[in-house]
Formats: structure tokens, C-alpha cells, sequence
């Protein structure tokens, strides 16, 4: 699994700070914490920023250089200027650098995706225009019919694009759960050779108890990964999640819930309902992975409580 690091990101109080303050001392750290802890790319999130945006991101991405070396980037903001200005450095510094993102919407396709071809870059695009399609076919219909065809006329190959289907929270957005998964299988199955997939994981838990979001995030997770997903932006500091994945791609069964993460990948592989049967009823991390599965099928109404009811 390719791992994104999630970790540099604004709605961070310390990276806001450390942005402000035009110290990148707390943001070094994190950049060397993430990498060490099998990040593969590493998102740089500067949000809007309208007025020193073009300024901003690449003083990031020399900060990031200077700490971790060529580490791949992932260029996270609606400020057009401020990305190419970060293409511009990733290209002087020799980083692989991906677009983070593009969507349906002609004022956002238009200028991200052509972006993408001149600097030979990879790009996330959102399976969505102005508003989020309610289910799978809409997602599918807008990458089929917009996004690919403009990828295709600019000449960009099919493995540089990462479609993302949208991971929407639990906590009152769970009917979009499985929609998510329909929609990475969809994309596996149109296209010949297949795009690659991305989702931003930790939005499944969001507005989740903290105690209980990790759980989420890494049971989604292995149900993303059975549907065909290729790489999420994620937390690679959150270690229960880095081992299931350990667990799913080492095929690792010494373990009970190792067992129940297995059978788990193995029923949304084959389409098949997970039941009691796949885990032991007995082992309460068990029974807690099956109560999580039941909330993202969207079987169970998600409350705080789910755990204890």
C-alpha cells in the first residue's frame, strides 16, 4: 500500500504556526517521523492561501528537501500559482511531485490537468464537479465522461491519474461508505490499463472520538484495499494501522484479529458478506472489527456508542 503522509497539513494549530512564524522546525520533524514510518510520499497541505501562496510552498518543499531528501510530494492546495510554483521546485530539486487535486469541474479541470502534462507530474482528481454525486455510478459517470477523456486528450498516461471516489464521514455520512468501494471497483474495472485509486482515508472519522478513530481508519482501510485501492492518504505514525496493513500484504494469520483483517479482505474481494462465522465472537478486537464492518456497510446506524450496544 502507498502511503501519502497526511501529517503536513493547516488545520494543524503547529503547522499553521510554524508557517506563520516561517519556522520549520516542528514541520522537519514531521517530515522525518512520516518517512521513517514507511511513507512513500508526503502531502503538503497550505490550504487557499491567496496571498503568499506562491511563496509558501516552496519554501516548504526545500524545508521538506533539506530534512528527508528527494522524498515525493504531493501538492495540496486550490491555489493554481502556488502549485506550479511547487512543480518549479520539485523539478529544480529532482522530487517526483503529484497534483493534489483536480475534480469535473471545467474552472478546476482546466487548469490543474493541463498543469499535470506540461510538468509530466502524476495528479489526484476527485470524482466530483461542483457537488458530490450521492452514489457509485455518478462518480464513475464523471471520471468516465470528464476526467479521463481530458486526461487522454492531454496526453497524460493512465498511471499518473489517481481517481478518488470521496471517503465522507461515518458520523452522519455512512450511506456513502459503500458507494466509496463501489466506485474503486468501477474504476478497476472501465479502463484497460486501469487508472490508479486514492482516497483520503481519515475522513471516514472524522467527527469520530478520538479513541475510535484509528479503528475505523484501518478496517476501512483493508475494505478499500480488497475493492483494488492503490494508495491513501493516511497517518503513517498511527502503528495499528501500519500493521494491518503488514498483516493484509504478508497474508499474516498467527494472530486472532490478524485472522479476522484476512477474512475481512478476502469477503469484500469476492463480494461476499463478512459475518460472525469470520471472526471469534469470543476475542473482543474481534468482535469490535465486525461491529466497525456492519457501520461502513452501512447495516448498523452509526453512534458514538456502536462499540458497547
Amino acid at each position: 500500500m502507498y502511503i501519502i503522509g497526511e501529517n503536513i497539513q493547516i488545520l494543524s494549530p503547529r503547522i499553521k504556526a510554524a508557517i506563520a512564524e516561517h519556522d520549520a522546525t516542528y514541520i522537519r520533524q514531521l517530515a522525518r517521523a512520516q518517512v521513517e514510518h514507511g511513507a512513500s510520499m508526503l502531502d503538503v497541505n497550505i490550504g487557499p492561501r491567496k496571498k503568499d501562496g506562491t511563496e509558501v510552498m516552496p519554501w516548504l518543499i526545500e524545508e521538506i528537501y533539506d530534512e528527508v531528501g528527494p522524498v515525493p510530494l504531493s501538492l495540496d492546495t486550490t491555489n493554481a500559482a502556488a502549485i506550479e510554483a511547487g512543480l518549479k521546485k520539485c523539478r529544480e530539486l529532482g522530487i517526483e511531485a503529484m497534483i493534489n487535486s483536480t475534480s469535473a469541474d471545467p474552472d478546476r479541470l482546466n487548469v490543474t490537468m493541463p498543469m499535470a502534462a506540461e510538468y509530466g507530474c502524476k495528479i489526484i482528481a476527485l470524482a466530483m464537479d461542483k457537488n458530490i454525486p450521492a452514489t457509485a455510478d455518478g462518480r464513475v459517470a464523471l471520471a468516465m465522461e470528464v476526467i479521463i477523456p481530458k486526461a487522454e486528450e492531454l496526453g497524460i498516461p493512465m498511471d499518473r491519474i489517481y481517481l478518488d471516489p470521496l471517503v465522507l464521514t461515518v458520523n452522519g455520512c455512512q450511506e456513502h461508505g459503500p458507494e466509496t468501494l463501489n466506485a474503486i471497483r468501477s474504476f478497476k474495472m472501465l479502463w484497460d490499463p486501469p487508472p490508479m485509486t486514492t482516497v483520503g482515508l481519515s475522513n471516514i472519522s472524522n467527527s469520530v472520538p478520538h479513541e475510535m478513530r484509528s479503528l475505523i481508519n484501518r478496517t476501512y482501510l483493508v475494505m478499500l484495499m480488497a475493492a483494488g485501492l492503490d494508495s491513501a492518504i493516511a497517518d503513517p505514525l498511527d502503528e495499528a494501522q501500519n500493521e494491518v496493513i503488514r498483516i493484509i500484504e504478508q497474508r499474516d494469520d498467527r494472530t486472532g484479529v490478524g485472522r479476522a483483517y484476512l477474512a475481512l479482505y478476502d469477503a469484500v474481494a469476492n463480494m461476499e458478506e463478512f459475518t460472525p462465522d469470520h471472526v471469534d465472537m469470543s476475542d473482543p478486537d474481534q468482535v469490535a472489527i465486525y461491529k466497525t464492518v456492519r457501520i461502513l456497510e452501512n447495516k448498523v446506524i452509526y453512534a458514538h456508542g456502536y462499540l458497547t450496544s
